[in-house]
């Protein structure tokens, strides 16, 4: 179940990240390709409404990952003597 659960927001993590830092930086782009005097002034914005989701997903997808590798313990680390 940990691992269902870990793999399931790991996807979700992913996800968000990726769609929320790919939005940031095409709304960024798209500002300084307009020209401009004003066009850096928007930049706080864009990573304020972008970043936070940003970081939500790239929390989620730690945490996922944490509970992956926690569920699967490598090799050898199952209390077999040596």
């Amino acid at each position: 179940m940990k691992q269902l659960f870990g793999g399931i927001l790991l996807g979700i993590g992913l996800l968000i990240a990726l769609l929320s830092g790919a939005c940031s930086v095409l709304v960024i782009i798209s500002g300084l390709s307009s020209g401009g005097v004003g066009v850096l002034s928007g930049v706080p914005i864009v990573l304020i409404f972008g970043g936070i989701p940003f970081a939500i997903g790239a929390a989620l997808f730690l945490t996922g990952r944490a509970m992956l590798r926690s569920a699967n313990p490598p090799e050898g680390s199952m209390g077999e003597g040596e």
